[in-house]
């Protein structure tokens, strides 16, 4: 991992130490952990934000929800519910399949 040195205030210093005590985490683990949450939080907020939009055009909002429809058809395709995958993409044997000690 690379490191980058930055200017902080010693306010932010004192509040990102708090931070890693109480997360029983080292200050750059803490650092690390409010940028992910920081950046989540307005990740999310725009997409909130473009969804409201999206409704708030009625025709934007229908063609949206016609496309969602068309979509659901393809949830069950004739695949087989029951089929199960291994971690590694290979497809896990069915209990048929399985072989008894």
């Amino acid at each position: 991992m690379s490191q980058t040195s930055i200017p902080i205030s010693e306010a932010a210093l004192r509040k990102l130490q708090e931070l890693a005590e109480w997360s029983g985490v080292s200050v750059a683990g803490a650092l690390e952990q409010a940028i992910k949450e920081q950046h989540d939080r307005q990740f999310w907020q725009a997409v909130n934000a473009g969804y409201a939009a999206l409704r708030a055009d009625p025709q934007a909002w229908a063609e949206e929800q016609a496309e969602r429809q068309a979509w659901e058809a393809t949830l069950m395709d004739g695949l087989d519910p029951t089929e199960r995958w291994t971690e590694d993409g290979q497809p896990a044997p069915t209990t048929d399949q399985e072989e008894t000690p």
